[in-house]
């Protein structure tokens, strides 16, 4: 259980008036990918256990593709699979920390993305195996600036 599932859930025991279920709370994410990805897969359940609610839609590579240009996603920014949170862009193996932070501050911005599948970052870990990896905020100018990094 996450920290706003925690404080949802007491204060709905509690009998607090103005508490809601967690499923509206929180954020939805719709996630465009390939039907056989499995680190896909392994992304999704990163964001659910992290509250997010997660809609995922198989859709061939050519659509994907086609999805990521109209996105404003560049092939050197380009990921495995492509989703959509609240008016934003986030491009391949973003942490939840990440997306929550972008929700918060609300930059103005496309989106996030985590270039190609750096091992280690959410979905891809691989043991104890770890790549040094950043997190991109993409601008509406097409630029890019680091928004984290991850050692």
């Amino acid at each position: 259980m996450n920290r706003r599932e925690f404080i949802v859930a007491g204060g709905a025991a509690a009998g607090l008036p103005g508490v809601v279920h967690t499923q509206s709370l929180a954020p939805r994410v719709e996630v465009y990918k390939s039907p056989t990805c499995g680190c896909c897969s392994a992304w999704i359940e990163h964001m659910e256990r992290a509250g997010f609610v997660v809609d995922a839609r198989n859709v061939d590579q050519d659509a994907l593709y086609a999805f990521k240009a109209q996105s404003g996603i560049t092939p050197n920014l380009a990921s495995c699979h492509t989703a959509l949170v609240d008016g934003y862009v986030i491009e391949g193996h973003v942490p939840a920390a990440d997306v929550e932070r972008l929700l918060a501050e609300r930059p103005e911005a496309i989106g996030l993305s985590v270039p190609g599948m750096p091992i280690g970052s959410p979905g891809m870990e691989m043991g104890n195996q770890r790549d040094a990896f950043e997190t991109l905020l993409l601008l509406k100018d097409s630029s890019t600036e680091i928004f984290e990094r991850h050692a």
